[in-house]
């Protein structure tokens, strides 16, 4: 896949005091790319209860460039940047873009899988492998 993309909105309450957009929007905004992907490639919340297994993140940060406020045009990428082979570990890479052309913000996360009735870090199954072969990598993916 060459690239991923989602176009969001900005509602008013997504504002603070100054009128743009709070910086916790951006984290959920990453979160909606994130999911949105998994369930185009059948990774669903339905699957992932039957797989019994859940994402989770090590890290989670936000380097903020360009303000964003109400109006502005508003798309997040997503692109793999780490991961191990087996996907039992990885990491991902946002650019939340504005107006078309100008990058707002880099997001980037670290995350394994974990089984959600054990409770303990697991080797994704052969399904997140194939879901994961298909995530856009970035220009300096690296294996880990």
């Amino acid at each position: 896949m060459e690239d991923y993309k989602r176009l969001v909105q900005i509602r008013w309450s997504d504002l603070d005091p100054n009128f743009h957009l709070r910086h916790s929007v951006y984290y959920d905004w990453g979160a909606f790319c994130r999911i949105e992907f998994l369930n185009q490639f059948g990774l669903t919340a339905e699957a992932m209860y039957q797989l019994q297994i859940g994402p989770i993140l090590f890290r989670e940060e936000c380097v903020f460039r360009k303000e964003i406020i109400l109006g502005d045009e508003i798309h997040i990428s997503l692109q793999l940047s780490k991961a191990r082979p087996d996907f039992s570990r990885w990491s991902i890479q946002h650019e939340i873009i504005k107006n078309k052309s100008t990058v707002a913000a880099r997001l980037s996360v670290d995350g394994a899988w974990m089984h959600t009735q054990q409770r303990k870090l697991i080797t994704p199954p052969e399904h997140v492998h194939k879901v994961f072969s298909e995530m856009p990598q970035a220009k300096d993916f690296a294996w880990l």
